[in-house]
């Protein structure tokens, strides 16, 4: 039963049909305010991402910029390679404190309208 409950629910706030508590919190400007830095932070960090991890087989398979070497055997493609790793945990931890500052908007959302009806954890 419950997942249907959650999916009228999610139907209804798509369809801006969202009723009581929840439109008044998707309308305050907390909550907006959320949204809007947690879409500044991913869209862009998504676009490096995918910029970033798609270079290596497109110029790998239509260049040979990578095929020159650093070090001994290693070329410029595993060290490009390599360096998606560091990328990949650097903004894994980028986003993990980004969203200690989210989880301190959303408890200041949760705290303004527990009062109004909403359930707080």
């Amino acid at each position: 039963m419950q997942p249907d409950l959650n999916k009228n629910v999610n139907a209804s706030i798509r369809a801006g049909k969202a009723s009581g508590w929840s439109s008044e919190v998707m309308q305050s400007s907390a909550f907006q305010s959320l949204i809007a830095q947690k879409r500044n932070f991913i869209v862009p960090a998504t676009v490096f991402f995918l910029v970033f991890y798609f270079i290596l087989p497109i110029l790998t398979g239509f260049t040979t910029s990578l095929n020159g070497k650093v070090i001994g055997v290693i070329n410029w493609a595993y060290l490009y390679a390599f360096a998606q790793f560091i990328m990949t945990w650097g903004l894994c931890h980028l986003y993990m404190s980004k969203a200690n500052g989210y989880d301190k908007l959303v408890d200041q959302i949760k705290q303004e309208f527990g009062a109004k009806g909403a359930k707080s954890e």
